[in-house]
């Protein structure tokens, strides 16, 4: 009896590890499956290893300012990056390959499944605030209060690579209306179709009627200061060829590397297309329900 008792709780266990090792696989090979992904991210390596992609290209990371630990959490493998200590991770402008996405009507799709923990954060892309004048090109942020932007899901875009003029920054990103919670699993997603900018907390778009923007008042030309919806924000200049190097956690700012992110990120998704508001919430159904 005690022997067939032990049988039927190892076929239990390996039933549970089977269906929780598939399970976890299903949500990748759906979003990988989807036209137009460069480069999808699940952080299930190691600290000292570089983050390899499936996509594209493996485009792989490596450990900037000190190691990265993985944990065993996070809605897409089962494990995230801990990003803490002004740790990020790079992968230099010339081994950026597909990812430099760019173009006068180029769409994109940045999303990251994050556990963030307060402050302004970069979370992915391809931004650099501060060498030869700026290498904006586009970038997945959370918490940009200056413009309107605080607690929010904000999806930043650039042409030119430079602040926005007359501004002393860049002012073009799309802000959520809803706001994220510290402490807690978030999916995050901006869309550029080329004309408008629109940022996603958890699957859901919703959009943000004109308002005054913060910080705008004064400048040449402004009196009165910018007045606009955050989201969708309307950008219809494109992207940039602006030569940033692809990073993680943090950006290049004038005073060095900055806006570190602080918390887990599960996995990073990037596409060279706008994904649809239907799709978006499919993925926040097969990763985070």
């Amino acid at each position: 009896m005690m022997r067939k008792r032990a049988f039927q709780c190892t076929i239990w266990l390996y039933i549970v590890v089977v269906h929780l090792t598939f399970g976890r696989q299903e949500p990748i090979r759906e979003i990988a499956g989807k036209n137009g992904l460069v480069a999808l991210w699940d952080f299930k390596e190691t600290a000292g290893n570089e983050r390899m992609a499936i996509g594209l290209g493996s485009f792989p990371l490596k450990e900037m300012n000190g190691p990265i630990s993985r944990i065993e959490e996070g809605p897409l493998s089962g494990f995230s990056a801990v990003f803490k200590n002004e740790a990020y991770m790079a992968l230099p402008y010339i081994k950026s390959g597909a990812l430099n996405i760019h173009g006068e009507r180029q769409g994109i799709t940045v999303m990251a499944w994050v556990k963030w923990q307060g402050k302004t954060g970069f979370v992915g892309g391809m931004w650099n605030e501060y060498t030869d004048g700026g290498k904006r090109q586009y970038g997945l942020f959370v918490d940009l209060p200056h413009y309107n932007g605080a607690n929010q899901v904000c999806g930043h875009v650039s042409a030119s690579g430079g602040p926005t003029p007359p501004f002393p920054y860049s002012c073009d990103y799309s802000a959520s209306k809803q706001e994220l919670n510290t402490g807690n699993w978030h999916f995050i997603a901006f869309t550029y179709d080329g004309q408008f900018i629109k940022s996603y907390l958890d699957g859901e778009f919703q959009e943000r009627a004109p308002e005054p923007i913060k910080n705008t008042k004064g400048f040449p030309g402004l009196p009165e200061g910018l007045v606009h919806s955050k989201n969708p924000y309307f950008f219809p200049h494109g992207l940039g060829d602006n030569g940033s190097d692809f990073t993680v956690g943090a950006v290049v700012l004038k005073r060095g590397m900055g806006n570190f992110f602080n918390g887990l990120i599960g996995g990073i998704a990037i596409f060279d297309r706008a994904l649809e508001d239907a799709e978006m919430r499919e993925i926040h159904r097969i990763t985070m329900e």
